[in-house]
């Protein structure tokens, strides 16, 4: 049994993925023919037909599926692998690529990453993405760890090891000195709000909160940037939800102050890794160090309550 030329399945692949002939073969450079040629040789090799044509676009057959996901695993591999003779299996000195969610708290990041500061011979690159180009750029071996606030459930598991590195409390935050009650009454209704942009989770569970006591906020300003929420917050002398650590400089320095914990409402903070060959031992050394310290925070805690 002749073996399958792996140009040809490389071929295949790029075109499943675009899902289009011609931009396919325009990244490839190749004319559409001979992309069309190496196809058609690969399914004569195969005795199945890979795709069925919709239209303009190219739809993978049940069995052109499968052999999908098998390309997709042994070309990801080979990009994992190239990634790694680059760097080096063991390099001496090491760089972690670590991808933040644009609008995540910039607090929770540091705090993730301050261990990073004592490790010798290693450093770091910090890059910002929304969530889709996030996980692109984790799934293209891009990034060695990504640090998001939304869930990938849903997404493809064979690909994703996401690990939940704390479940923060959403706060109601405000300027000092306003003398409000520590329960939710119209005098909240005194103040200016920002808030974070309708599709929030946060937005939505302060939103039933509202609707629960019948509370109309006066909103004065709206973003999907939690710095920038913080800011809007503290320098316009308004209320806003968010979780307590996004603004923890401001409430030590009493700059602002927590007047309510809405209740059974958390912001999830996750670390996002994908299934490798060869994993990154720094990086899990990181994810161990946040979880410890969060459990060590959380033991005193009750210790003081107790």
């Amino acid at each position: 049994m002749a073996r399958i030329n792996y140009h040809h399945l490389y071929y295949f692949w790029q075109v499943a993925k675009e899902g289009k002939l011609t931009q396919a073969a325009d990244n490839l450079c190749l004319s559409q023919s001979a992309l069309s040629t190496q196809i058609k040789q690969l399914e004569d090799r195969l005795n199945i037909h890979l795709f069925e044509k919709k239209g303009r676009n190219l739809q993978l057959t049940e069995q052109g599926q499968q052999v999908f996901s098998y390309a997709q695993e042994i070309f990801k591999k080979g990009e994992e692998l190239e990634q790694q003779i680059e760097r080096g299996f063991l390099a001496e000195n090491q760089t972690i690529r670590i991808g933040i969610l644009a609008t995540m708290s910039r607090n929770f990041v540091e705090q993730f990453i301050a261990p990073l500061r004592n490790m010798d011979k290693v450093s770091y690159l910090l890059h910002s993405y929304g969530q889709a180009n996030l996980l692109n750029e984790l799934a293209n071996h891009q990034l060695d760890i990504a640090l998001t606030n939304m869930s990938v459930a849903g997404t493809d598991t064979q690909l994703w090891q996401a690990q939940l590195l704390s479940r923060q409390p959403v706060a109601v935050v405000g300027p000092p000195d306003l003398n409000l009650p520590d329960r939710f009454n119209e005098k909240f209704g005194e103040h200016a709000w920002v808030l974070p942009l309708d599709g929030n989770p946060i937005r939505s569970a302060f939103d039933r909160f509202c609707a629960q006591y019948q509370f109309q906020p006066k909103v004065i300003a709206q973003t999907d940037d939690m710095a920038m929420l913080r800011l809007l917050a503290r320098d316009n002398q308004a209320m806003t939800v968010l979780p307590e650590v996004v603004v923890q400089d401001e409430l030590t320095d009493k700059r602002l102050v927590r007047y309510l914990t809405l209740p059974q409402s958390f912001e999830n903070f996750y670390a996002i890794t994908t299934k490798r060959q060869f994993p990154n031992p720094t990086i899990f050394r990181l994810i161990d160090k946040y979880l410890a310290r969060q459990h060590l925070v959380k033991e005193a805690s009750y210790e003081w309550l107790d």
